[in-house]
């Protein structure tokens, strides 16, 4: 049993016409793609409330995509208690998209280095998540650290080189493996 994660987001605009100047992202015990990607999404939600823009239903999505224990908006809304826990799993999942790698910063020609944290393979749906914004791509092309292909990026410990725009500012950057099929407890779909 585990109390299910706290998602706003649908209350920002609310949030800042009372006046609220700051707002935390919660994210001890999760990954640190967990809290770039929840900021990276709350600041687009701040930025469209700051402009008079209307809420955008697709920020709930791109929150569903991270792996999570099932999510309650604890108390900006009534609900009945049973909504605030978790009695399924103790442990969070998602259905849409699972960590795989950190870039480096280091280049090699048309190469970027990346910091393997799970297995992924040539020919997956790819999500490449920068400040400056995202860029989604088939992978068609990795390397080891020798130059020789790699059909796959075995796990945590490797570092493997993927082709990348030049253009592209790697700082920050983290790669995510899109889900077709298969969830993070089955990331395989084995």
């Amino acid at each position: 049993m585990n109390s299910k994660d706290l998602r706003a987001i649908a209350h920002v605009e609310r949030l800042t016409q009372m006046g609220v100047h700051s707002l935390k992202i919660e994210g001890r015990t999760k990954s640190f793609y967990y809290c770039a990607r929840t900021a990276q999404v709350y600041r687009k939600a701040i930025d469209d409330a700051a402009a008079g823009k209307p809420f955008d239903t697709s920020l709930l999505e791109t929150l569903e995509g991270l792996a999570h224990r099932g999510y309650t908006e604890g108390f900006l809304r009534r609900h009945t208690h049973d909504d605030y826990q978790n009695y399924e799993y103790g442990y969070s999942l998602s259905e849409r998209q699972q960590f795989v790698g950190e870039f480096t910063g280091e280049r090699n020609g048309p190469l970027a280095a990346v910091a393997v944290k799970n297995k992924f393979s040539v020919g997956d749906s790819l999500e490449l998540m920068t400040p400056q914004g995202n860029v989604n791509f088939t992978l068609e092309h990795m390397e080891n650290g020798k130059g020789e292909a790699m059909p796959v990026a075995p796990g945590d410990g490797y570092t493997v080189w993927l082709p990348v725009p030049d253009d592209l500012p790697l700082q920050y950057a983290l790669l995510m493996r899109n889900f077709t099929g298969q969830t993070t407890r089955n990331p395989h779909g084995n």
